[in-house]
């Protein structure tokens, strides 16, 4: 391996405020343009994202990846006043790259395969002719512009969410793997001319037939069909889902003979992104010693504030409170690039940050991994391996980003898929006990005895809710439930800190146990493949079953499937 790449996005959130932050990329719309507030603004962007290059290159790291492509690369088919403010992000993203540079760091600019203006839009339509003609000026403009640019990392997979606001939108336009094929065949002689290097994303979240890029081996295998450059990596995330727990390593590491990077996440979306310890290094050490019969791994790509839609804020390597993610950040480097166990990691970030015992640290760490595990994943669920149409189901369904559900429809997936539920309620009992230990340690430690008390606040909430889940329903757990939520919303005002949001409703659902499961049986399977089902009804009738449905009634699908993120409508594409 000789890439550890590390995102550099923490600079640009600096005084971001709004309550609920797309952390997926820079947030652009928010960046100053006009003389008076532009300088200020950047000049203080300048000064954290020295500290964090000089920091993480301090650790081992030598490269990063920034946004974006589409905001430095002006084009006669983009309007004028765009490409004004595409000049000035140029002028400043120069003195980006230059800080960057000087601590020896390498830089690979993140694009969308698509992104658009009205303009754009209007000249490309749907051709991919178009659309390859466009992007090659605007990859020229780019490796003509900027030399310290090393390379490109492409997105096909995935684009903006409902909430993204500004100049441009990208959007799935890409639908198939010959598509992609032709995609990365025909720019990668532009790579090979300039010297760049081409990173391609497999990450996908089940649109369209290109949907199961992620996992599927034919579908992988037709996007690379005659692909043999040095300069072409392929990039995946470490298992068939997002960052989530009891993922295996995605077996497309072993399968395919490209250059290859591994995807990891140190800010942990899913698991309170650092406002509370989400120690990985056992499961990321499991995949180093796997990897070792992997041919052609290129390196690592460590998310140290990349991914999610949430209110935490904690700035990495810019702030104390970003110590959780710090820690994830060193330890991932180290076990990776030096092959050091996870003991040896911990143990070193220790003497840096002059922690004064390593064995209570490490004691500390053994009792969050399992608490994340046992707790915050309700374990005999996240063990199944289950797909749905394009997807792997997440691992973690009753907790999502900041969101924690507690309500009937829930508890009637959890009990169709849990055959034993007193052990799952054992499991929690003893995880939030673990906490408590964890909070004296941490105490003793010097360490934020405070996020552990948050911890211990937000998973009590979980006990309860797993208590709803599987007890039988009464008015007492609802009271307790209630109770609890007041408490916490008292103790974390929005103004205090973020804070989890604890979403319920009592409202029957109009299927029993019995229901779920016949109607899993039905539409999930244990297995990658496809099955006859799939193919007549659940790939293709469903979808457009469920645009019927929203064309008739939107308030039927919640609104936080239907406006957070993408919207659970890409699923059915």
């Amino acid at each position: 391996m000789d890439i550890f790449l590390i995102d550099a996005i923490g600079p640009f959130f600096r005084d971001y405020t709004r309550q609920r932050i797309n952390w997926s990329k820079i947030p652009f719309q928010h960046l100053k343009t006009d003389p008076v507030q532009r300088r200020p603004q950047f000049d203080q962007i300048a000064r954290d994202m020295e500290l964090f290059a000089k920091r993480v290159s301090s650790v081992g790291y030598n490269a990063v990846s920034l946004d974006d492509v589409t905001h430095l690369a002006p084009d006669e088919w983009l309007e004028a006043e765009i490409n004004a403010t595409i000049k000035i992000f140029q002028q400043e993203f120069l003195k980006l790259f230059d800080i960057l540079h000087s601590q020896g760091l390498r830089i690979y600019l993140t694009m969308d395969i698509l992104s658009f203006t009205p303009m754009l839009k209007s000249m490309i339509g749907t051709s991919v002719a178009k659309a390859l003609q466009f992007l090659k000026r605007q990859l020229t403009t780019i490796f003509t512009t900027f030399d310290v640019v090393d390379g490109i990392i492409f997105r096909i997979g995935e684009c903006d969410g409902n909430d993204v606001k500004g100049d441009f939108k990208s959007e799935l336009f890409l639908r198939n793997a010959s598509e992609v094929n032709r995609l990365i065949r025909e720019l990668l002689p532009l790579f090979e001319a300039c010297n760049r290097t081409l990173i391609l994303r497999t990450w996908t979240i089940g649109a369209y037939r290109i949907g199961d890029f992620i996992w599927h081996h034919d579908t992988t295998a037709k996007v690379l069909k005659g692909i043999n450059s040095p300069q072409f990596i392929l990039s995946m995330k470490y298992g068939e889902s997002d960052f989530f727990r009891y993922l295996p390593l995605n077996k497309h590491f072993f399968k395919f003979k490209v250059r290859k990077i591994i995807e990891l996440q140190a800010r942990r979306e899913y698991e309170g992104c650092g406002e509370y310890p989400s120690f990985i290094g056992w499961d990321y050490h499991q995949y180093v010693q796997q990897l070792k019969s992997a041919e052609n791994m290129a390196g690592i790509s460590v998310w140290c504030q990349t991914g999610g839609w949430v209110p935490f804020n904690r700035l990495t390597y810019l702030e104390p409170l970003g110590i959780w993610n710090e820690l994830n950040s060193y330890v991932s480097l180290k076990i990776f690039k030096y092959g050091w166990s996870v003991e040896e990691a911990v143990r070193s970030f220790c003497a840096e940050i002059n922690c004064p015992d390593s064995s209570a640290m490490l004691e500390l760490l053994k009792l969050n991994d399992r608490v994340i595990k046992n707790l915050l994943y309700i374990k005999e669920v996240a063990q199944q391996k289950l797909f749905f149409r394009r997807i792997r189901i997440p691992p973690l369904l009753t907790v999502y980003w900041n969101n924690i559900f507690i309500n009937h429809s829930a508890r009637i997936l959890l009990l169709s898929l849990v055959e034993n539920p007193e052990k799952t309620l054992r499991e929690a009992m003893q995880a939030l006990q673990e906490i408590r230990r964890m909070k004296e340690i941490a105490g003793d430690l010097g360490l934020p005895a405070e996020d552990l008390q948050y911890m211990e606040d937000t998973f009590t909430i979980l006990v309860l809710a797993r208590r709803f889940y599987f007890l039988p329903d009464s008015d007492e757990e609802r009271v307790k439930i209630k109770k609890a939520k007041h408490r916490y919303k008292k103790h974390y005002p929005k103004t205090f800190r973020p804070r989890y949001r604890i979403k319920t409703n009592y409202d029957p659902t109009p299927l029993n146990i019995k229901q779920v499961r016949m109607l899993f049986r039905f539409a999930l399977r244990g297995k990658r493949g496809y099955r006859i089902v799939d193919y007549l009804f659940t790939l293709h009738l469903l979808g457009a079953c469920y645009r019927l449905l929203v064309w008739i009634n939107p308030k039927l699908i919640p609104k936080f499937a239907r406006k957070h993120a993408m919207g659970i409508g890409t699923v059915f594409r």
